[in-house]
């Protein structure tokens, strides 16, 4: 996914740009990216790739050489960014959190217009500087930014950082989220409001879809105001978002929380003791426990020494062992115990699988596996929250294929919670990871847990259902 942080003050920003992006590293493990601005020295940028390291550890050494009152870092899975431009619209620099499934489009149509794409990395375009160019075909940074949001196709959440302040813009549908905080003198704006109290920012609002504000040091101004229609992604509150963060005014940890109490309500399973699968699975676990009446132990903790984040090797042997290696069982408590566990989702299976096996011969008498959010039945678009090259990487769609012989028929059945295509293919998957016993959040429990109206989330990788003409009118 990615996380921005950004800010301007009336004096140096480069520590809170420092601190306040380095609280975004849970959204990306690929690229980082710090650019500030003075307005005599001009803008100072550096990137570095984060596939072996952690943000603060190859960023901390450069700060001195980073100076001005306004600047943003970004934790990005894409490109190398932020981009920095010189334009009629003057110069700025850009980052992006986007997904733009039609890029290769929009490039040929560009291309055509004789506008070059010059920052190929690995051999694909880079969406940020994509996103420089279509703003720079509008008069201005309003226009621009509307560009983008009627060419692309995806999601784009942007923050600019210009000679006149530092303008923030939401994706169109508000699929990712963006949240302004203010302190005596600055402004910021960041995708987690994880950024902003150790750094005295107080929470002031959402930027809202489509929205488009400009922040300076001594107050914000309104360039283009919110759309009524959204689609923030649900995963923001099932994996994506660190619990102390909120969107749209709704906690990440609360909503895990209230999810999880539902599910523990309704659950007739006899069982000893639930855990949860660190990180995102545990305010689960802790409402299930509530729910249910049974007591939360931590039958697995993640090793955070020497594993504190996602390391991705080259190959797929070696990424399987690493993420066994992060996560370490509690034999004393599972052994001889009918053991409840909470994750956040099911993508490929693979990891779950090896968890299963290792809970049982620690002496597990039954694992059963209770997951956070329904099954995923339909590849992201949008925001693109798994590495999936293909929806036959979920193990959903592999078992329908299986089924059916074609992985697209009959999806809405199978994404109906309760239908006896449904009822199969759970119990198949239980099956294939060696479980007791396995059962999925229901969608209406995590809508009544996040609290919004159900037309506001997408729950597009759930049940299909999501906004497809995105560029339609109000």
């Amino acid at each position: 996914m990615g996380g921005i942080f950004g800010t301007i003050a009336v004096k140096s920003c480069v520590d809170d740009v420092f601190y306040g992006t380095d609280y975004n590293s849970h959204l990306g493990t690929k690229r980082a990216g710090m650019v500030t601005f003075d307005r005599e020295k001009g803008f100072t940028r550096s990137i570095h790739s984060l596939e072996r390291n952690y943000f603060r550890s190859r960023f901390e050494d450069e700060l001195e050489s980073f100076v001005g009152n306004q600047g943003m870092g970004v934790i990005s899975d894409t490109d190398p960014q932020p981009i920095i431009i010189n334009s009629h619209l003057g110069r700025y620099a850009v980052a992006t959190v986007a997904h733009i499934t039609n890029l290769r489009e929009i490039a040929d149509e560009l291309l055509q217009k004789r506008m070059h794409l010059s920052e190929m990395s690995a051999n694909t375009i880079n969406q940020t500087e994509m996103v420089a160019l279509l703003i720079n075909m509008g008069n201005t940074f309003v226009e621009g930014i509307n560009n983008v949001f009627k060419k692309i196709e995806g999601s784009c959440s942007m923050v600019i950082i210009t000679e006149d302040g530092m303008i923030a813009a939401r994706d169109f549908l508000g699929r990712t989220p963006l949240v302004i905080g203010q302190k005596d003198g600055a402004y910021a704006v960041s995708s987690e409001t994880t950024s902003f109290p150790n750094l005295d920012y107080k929470t002031v609002r959402d930027v809202g879809p489509g929205e488009i504000v400009r922040l300076r040091a001594d107050g914000m101004e309104v360039l283009q105001g919110p759309r009524e229609r959204q689609q923030i992604c649900s995963f923001l509150w099932v994996y994506y978002g660190f619990p102390t963060s909120t969107y749209e005014g709704i906690n990440t940890e609360d909503v895990r929380e209230k999810n999880g109490i539902m599910m523990g309500k309704e659950d007739d399973t006899p069982a000893d003791l639930v855990c949860g699968i660190p990180d995102s699975g545990v305010g689960c676990a802790l409402g299930y426990a509530e729910g249910k009446g049974i007591p939360y132990k931590r039958a697995v903790l993640k090793y955070t020494p020497t594993w504190p984040r996602s390391f991705t090797p080259g190959n797929q042997s070696r990424r399987n062992l690493v993420a066994k290696m992060k996560l370490i069982p509690n034999k004393a408590i599972l052994n001889g115990k009918r053991v409840v566990f909470c994750d956040d989702s099911i993508v490929r299976g693979t990891q779950l699988r090896d968890n299963v096996r290792t809970f049982f011969e620690c002496g597990a008498k039954e694992v059963h596996a209770r997951i956070s959010c329904p099954p995923l039945v339909y590849g992201c678009p949008f925001i693109g929250f798994t590495s999936s090259k293909s929806d036959l990487e979920l193990i959903t769609r592999r078992i329908i294929k299986d089924f059916e012989g074609d992985d697209k028929k009959n999806l809405e059945k199978y994404a109906t919670t309760g239908t006896p295509e449904y009822n199969r293919m759970v119990e198949e998957i239980g099956k294939r990871l060696g479980l007791t016993s396995l059962k999925f959040s229901k969608i209406e429990h995590l809508i009544e847990s996040i609290g919004l109206p159900k037309c506001k989330v997408c729950t597009h990788c759930f049940d299909g259902s999501s906004y497809c003409h995105e560029h339609d009118n109000d």
